[in-house]
């Protein structure tokens, strides 16, 4: 979050803005982020800064494989990673590992 933070000011200071209104992240099922520590960590972090009074939007990405065998994709609620169509283990996660600053409003 500490970098994320430092990247979103200084995007918004090189435009000239003085305040940050909010952070859009996308957070992957898999990326090892906890929600509440995510939260926590910003709530901490903007203190102080032009991102003072920002809230924190995240968009969570479930985790996508695809199929080799259906040629398909498929969203996996668990760690296996197998196909609900016929069993086969996924070949390929397409989705699920981001951390992505998506956008920042500023003013």
């Amino acid at each position: 979050m500490q970098n994320t933070l430092a990247m979103a000011i200084a995007k918004a200071e090189a435009t000239g803005a003085t305040r940050i209104h909010q952070l859009q992240l996308q957070v992957g099922a898999l990326s090892g982020v906890v929600p509440e520590a995510l939260q926590f960590a910003f709530e901490t972090l903007r203190q102080n800064t032009i991102a003072a009074e920002a809230l924190l939007d995240v968009e969570f990405i479930p985790a996508t494989c695809w199929c080799g065998a259906c040629r398909s994709e498929f969203q996996s609620p668990d760690l296996l990673f197998e196909c609900p169509k016929c069993g086969t283990l996924a070949s390929e996660l397409r989705r699920g590992r981001e951390l992505h600053l998506k956008s920042v409003e500023v003013s």
